[in-house]
Order: structure tokens, then C-alpha cells, then sequence
């Protein structure tokens, strides 16, 4: 969308919004002569039928929806500020009936309507003054602002803790999640280029760059891409490994990494199900699915792994999905049927994502027919299954994983 058609989006949904709040007043006209009532009455326009009230509703609804799918967009642009302000200002002036109206391509109620949490216990880390040294945590990213402060800033916490002679700021690499935050909170955070030019500006000599990523798929190549276009701007500039290590050639490789994540994982999984262990959830017959996201990359065998590296580990009631089913053994279908085959009849889902977002939230929880949750249950096989919301960033054990990592690249400043 062009800077002049996004100017005469908002100058219009605004417009749409003063008049919609003028209309929606309560307050009554001073009383008038009789005759002056008669003389008006004849000029006056009809009061809207009940028909053109409900097109009225929609297209006020239409127009917010408009604004919401301009801002769900991967880029930002030198308009992105204004339009997420004008969307929460359009949306703030509809009516609870229209604003159940609002359906585009991305739009929907939930984008600005969904309680995720009180945003104001979160910490962007955006400021200046930074220093000569900075870690910068790099994230996806999520909208769910309790997820947001119990994942991400648990990691980043964690991580300023440990290293207390560094300044540790935020970068995430999802625009529209970015922007979804700021219309819907206010809350600024920085993407990938915003925060290594705050670096810059603020004379950053070492740069230590820790990624919460899950592996090195997609978004990790995405955030070298940005790193490599800045190598000269900073004496060093260093990654440490994401989440689950190096990735490995085949499904049988596996690393100190790998089963870390896993003992974590499985060990809060069980204790949140009332369980002293796997063992104990495996005797009464409950199996642990662990839904991660999926990914067409290479990296993806990252998944085949970390099932090997549960069946090493005893797990054998710990099973790996996936959202997307790639690889494909990490479908629902295929894992509802592994667990039918091995004979549980209980099932505990959790997400393997370090953020508990809206996949966990929907794709996994939800009350939808496609959801995991849903799938599971319309097999009629098993006598319960019940769902954890809880991201692998929240994990103590997953956060120390990351504060190892950071100082395996510091010690080698040193």
C-alpha cells in the first residue's frame, strides 16, 4: 500500500470515527418553539431504517478491518507508526456491535479484542545508553503478552542477571508481531535493523548476539542475513548457538543441547500433570505430546532428533509433532497414531516453542475442530486429553541453557 493511499485510509477512518463517536452522544438538543419544530421537521432527513443502520455498522467495521491488514505486513515503512496508531484510534470508536463486525484478509475481533495479558509487566528493552558492551537477545516474537514476559523477558532476565557488566536489549524478527504490539499496547519493540542501529548510535564496540530461537532454521538464516550487513560497525560482533544446538546431518544426531531441552522439558511437563517423573505418567498410562512449529528448512530434522534423543532418555511416552508436519512424521495424524499404537489412552499436550503464543494457544488448545486438542478427542480413543500452555522459555532449566550459551561466546572474548 503507497504512502498516499495509506494517508487517505486514516484521514478517512478517522473522519469515520469523529462521526461515529458525534452520533453515538446522548446529549439533547435545547427544547424549541412548536413552530420552529414544524418548520424544521419538513427539512430534516428520514432516521435511518433498520437496514441501512446494519450497512452503516459493517462499513465502519470494513474500514478498521482495512487498517488492521495494512499493518499485518512483514515490512516496516517510514508510515508504520501512523497506521498502527490509526487503526487502535478507528477501533477504539466503534460500538461493541460493529466492532464483532471486523473480518479481513488478517483482520478479526481478536487483533485488537483479546485479553493476552497485562503488556505493562513487560520490558521492551529499548533504551539508549548502552555502553561498549551489548548482548542482544533476538526473538521471533510473540503478541501474547503474558507469554511475552513469562518466555522472552524470563530469557532476557535470566541473561542480564548472569552478566550484569552488559547492557542486554531486545531485537524481534516478526514486523507484524512488532506491530501488532504497538497498536494494540503501545508498547515500542525494536525489529532487527532499529536495534542494531540504536547499537550503533550509541558507539557499541562487542556485540553478543544470543538468538531464543528453537534451531537454526529460517528466521536464525534471516537474522545473520542482518547481521552480516552491519560486521563492519562494531569491533566484534559474536552469535551464540540457538536453543537446540547444532543441527546435525541425520535424525540420530543428537547433543548435550538436545537432551538439556528434552530433560527440562519432560520434567516440568510431568510435574505440571501431577507426576513425580515420565515413568510415573507412562504407568497410568498418560503419553506426553510435545507440539513444536515445523519448518520446511533443512533444520528440520532438528525434530526427528529430538525424538531420538527422548527414546535415549527412557521417554518412551514422550512424543514430537509438529504444526505444519514437516517432517511429516510429526503430524497430528501421524502422532495421534503412534500413541493409539503404543497404547496410551491419556494425553497431556504441551508445546516444544519457547514461547507459548498463539500456536499453543489455538493450533494446539484451541476449541476449533483442526486444533490438536480437538483431533485427539474426535477419535473417541482416549479417555482424556488435557493441554499445557506453558513455553519452554518459562523453564528455569531452558533459561540457563541460554545464559550458557551467551558465555560460551564471552569466555572467548576473553
Amino acid at each position: 500500500m503507497n504512502t498516499k493511499k495509506v494517508c487517505t485510509l486514516i484521514a478517512v477512518v478517522l473522519t469515520m470515527a469523529m462521526l461515529l463517536a458525534a452520533c453515538g452522544g446522548t446529549a439533547k438538543p435545547a427544547a424549541t418553539p412548536a413552530t420552529e419544530v414544524t418548520a424544521s421537521a419538513a427539512t430534516e432527513p428520514p432516521a435511518p431504517t433498520e437496514t441501512e443502520a446494519v450497512v452503516d455498522d459493517q462499513a465502519a467495521a470494513d474500514a478498521v478491518a482495512a487498517l488492521i491488514d495494512a499493518i499485518y505486513v512483514q515490512q516496516r515503512t517510514e508510515d508504520t507508526d501512523a497506521q498502527c496508531a490509526a487503526a487502535k484510534a478507528a477501533w477504539d470508536a466503534l460500538t461493541d456491535a460493529q466492532k464483532a463486525l471486523v473480518e479481513g484478509e488478517e483482520a478479526s475481533p481478536d487483533y485488537f479484542g483479546l485479553d493476552t495479558g497485562d503488556a505493562g509487566r513487560d520490558d521492551p528493552r529499548n533504551s539508549d545508553e548502552i555502553g561498549d558492551k551489548e548482548i542482544l537477545v533476538v526473538s521471533f516474537g510473540t503478541s501474547y503478552n503474558d507469554s511475552r514476559v513469562e518466555d522472552v523477558k524470563g530469557i532476557e532476565d535470566a541473561i542480564a542477571a548472569a552478566f550484569p557488566d552488559w547492557s542486554v536489549r531486545r531485537a524481534f524478527t516478526a514486523q507484524i508481531i512488532i506491530n501488532h504490539v504497538q497498536a494494540r499496547d503501545g508498547e515500542f519493540i525494536d525489529n532487527m535493523e532499529q536495534a542494531m542501529d540504536r547499537a550503533v548510535a550509541n558507539g557499541v564496540k562487542v556485540l553478543v548476539v544470543q538468538p531464543t530461537h528453537l534451531m537454526h532454521g529460517a528466521e536464525y538464516d534471516e537474522m545473520m542475513d542482518v547481521l552480516s550487513a552491519y560486521e563492519n560497525q562494531f569491533e566484534s560482533i559474536s552469535v551464540a548457538e540457538p536453543l537446540l544446538g547444532e543441527v546435525g546431518s541425520d535424525a540420530a544426531v543428537i547433543n548435550a543441547d538436545k537432551e538439556a531441552v528434552a530433560q527440562a522439558v519432560v520434567a516440568a511437563a510431568a510435574a505440571d500433570a501431577g507426576f513425580a517423573d515420565a515413568a510415573e505418567a507412562a504407568a497410568q498410562g498418560t503419553a506426553f505430546v510435545l507440539m513444536g512449529h515445523g519448518t520446511a528448512h533443512v533444520a528440520k530434522v532438528s525434530y526427528s532428533q529430538m525424538q531420538t534423543q527422548m527414546q535415549t532418555l527412557g521417554y518412551d511416552n514422550v512424543f514430537i509433532g509438529t504444526v505444519e508436519g514437516e517432517p511429516e512424521d510429526t503430524s497430528c495424524e501421524a502422532v495421534i497414531e503412534a500413541v493409539k499404537a503404543a497404547g496410551y489412552t491419556k494425553v497431556v499436550l504441551r508445546p516444544l516453542m519457547v514461547v507459548a503464543g498463539d500456536h499453543a494457544n489455538n493450533d494446539m488448545a484451541g476449541a476449533e475442530e483442526d486444533s490438536w486438542k480437538s483431533m485427539f478427542e474426535a477419535t473417541g480413543y482416549f479417555d482424556s486429553v488435557t493441554v499445557q500452555i506453558a513455553g519452554l522459555g518459562s523453564i528455569e532449566a531452558v533459561q540457563n541453557l541460554y545464559v550458557a550459551h551467551t558465555k560460551a561466546v564471552i569466555d572467548t572474548l576473553n
